[in-house]
């Protein structure tokens, strides 16, 4: 990661106070304090970051899977340490999240391995292998599919996001494992 970020968080000076109470309401954490610069598209983009993450037809711990994983496939370093915290929130524990940061699928239950495969396919080839397309459709219903499709998706934009503007750690949130 960049030794700064490359678009700094929107300084107090310069809120308004409906980005204020947006951003407080938030959280105010980096990510949303970088994209406040474009309020429009911040408030358009948490209705669908919003379904993801708490709509979704995908149980919470493996929507974690998925999105930790996405994290590390894409070099995120910010969205893998937030998604840690949520993670471990979800019943992920640490040996789990540092293997999320691993090649492969061993040591994975059949179910869990699956989903990372997805991952590795969709963010890899921008798509699902005919393989994991069906054991998916075998596995989970066809909304859970759409949603696990869409919530990678989701976390390759924000990815690519954060690390086009270098957008630092949050304060207390860990990075990469060791």
């Amino acid at each position: 990661m960049a030794d700064g970020p490359r678009l700094a968080p929107i300084a107090e000076a310069d809120r308004d106070d409906e980005t204020r109470e947006l951003l407080e309401a938030l959280g105010d954490l980096n990510i949303f304090a970088t994209l406040a610069h474009h309020p429009k598209l911040l408030k358009r983009w948490l209705v669908f970051g919003g379904h993801v993450i708490a709509k979704s037809t995908l149980p919470e711990r493996e929507r974690e899977l998925l999105i930790l994983r996405t994290g590390w496939r894409c070099g995120c370093e910010y969205e893998f340490g937030q998604h840690t915290v949520l993670g471990r929130a979800a019943g992920l524990n640490d040996v789990e999240i540092h293997r999320l940061a691993t090649e492969g699928t061993e040591g994975w239950s059949d179910a869990d391995a699956l989903l990372l495969r997805a991952v590795d396919d969709l963010v890899v080839d921008h798509g699902l292998s005919e393989e994991t397309y069906a054991a998916l459709a075998e596995a989970w219903g066809t909304q859970q599919v759409i949603d696990l499709v869409f919530a990678v998706g989701q976390y390759v934009l924000v990815s690519m996001a954060l690390n086009s503007f270098a957008v630092q750690l949050d304060p207390g949130v860990p990075g990469w494992p060791s």
